[in-house]
């Protein structure tokens, strides 16, 4: 019997009270860290292009940072593109959360957990939960090897901890989208499709590789309304040498405000997935 006729057959039992949430969303972070942990070239395989983008353009626009009013006086380019590269980073790694749902789609294993007393809550934080957790694995990565490429972060602990907090909120932003994608769509062709569409422009309607002072208006703009800019500039601004932590405070609170509203959002998907079936 596939999981669909199983779903269907059997009335799902009751949720699970409300203390059993975070019991189950460790256990579904277990799982999928277990996961991770047995095939780690994925992890890997999200690091590849960024770090080649940190190296490669650390040195090729270097001169860049000699335009008047570019970025901080002192500031070299290696260090002004890290923040960037390190948000870059979670984008790759979250942009493709969902495809964990759909391959659970594929072997029955989301109905089966559909029909038990898991919560839909857990279900959800237990993928962002493992997500997060891997950005922050490669967010200590990018800035380790932007060290050793000369970079220097007068922020210290504090701004790696602003930084290591920004990357896991816009992973959690994304990877809320791709899991609602998920289970909306169905399909991985056109989830990945989806994913890049939005992850891209996102990416690069930001200060993350240039300073949007330089850039023509219409980006300037965008980028002030754009999360993946308010990643950039909080992580960016934690690192330097004379913080402004009112400019913190704000994109950091964004961010998080953001990161609840789609992660509840996306629980909701599994609602129209269920009715679907």
């Amino acid at each position: 019997m596939t999981g669909t006729a199983v779903l269907a057959a059997a009335p799902p039992l009751p949720p699970a009270p409300r203390g059993e949430l975070l019991r189950h969303s460790a256990a579904l972070t277990a799982r999928s860290t277990r996961s991770l942990i047995r095939q780690p070239a994925f992890a890997v395989m999200t690091l590849v292009q960024p770090i080649i983008w940190l190296l490669l353009f650390g040195s090729l626009f270097r001169p860049v940072v000699e335009i008047p009013g570019f970025a901080e006086p002192g500031v070299s380019y290696l260090e002004f593109i890290t923040p960037g590269i390190v948000v870059m980073t979670a984008l790759f790694s979250s942009g493709w959360a969902g495809t964990v749902y759909i391959e659970d789609m594929e072997r029955g294993v989301m109905d089966r957990l559909l029909a038990s007393p898991v919560r839909r809550g857990a279900m959800m934080i237990g993928t962002l939960a493992y997500q997060a957790l891997t950005t922050a694995v490669q967010t200590l990565i990018v800035l380790g090897i932007a060290l050793l490429a000369g970079a220097r972060f007068p922020g210290g602990l504090a701004g790696a901890g602003v930084t290591l907090l920004a990357a896991g909120l816009i992973s959690v932003v994304v990877a809320s989208l791709s899991n609602a994608l998920a289970l909306l769509l169905r399909q991985q062709e056109a989830l990945i499709g989806i994913s890049q569409f939005i992850v891209l422009p996102l990416q690069f309607l930001s200060s993350a590789v240039m300073d949007t002072r330089l850039s023509p208006d219409w980006v300037a703009t965008i980028a002030r309304y754009n999360p993946v800019d308010w990643a950039v500039v909080a992580a960016r601004e934690a690192l330097s040498a004379t913080p402004d932590w009112a400019v913190v405070g704000e994109r950091i609170g964004l961010l998080t405000a953001l990161a609840a509203g789609m992660a509840w959002l996306a629980t909701r998907a599994f609602g129209t997935y269920q009715r679907s079936l």
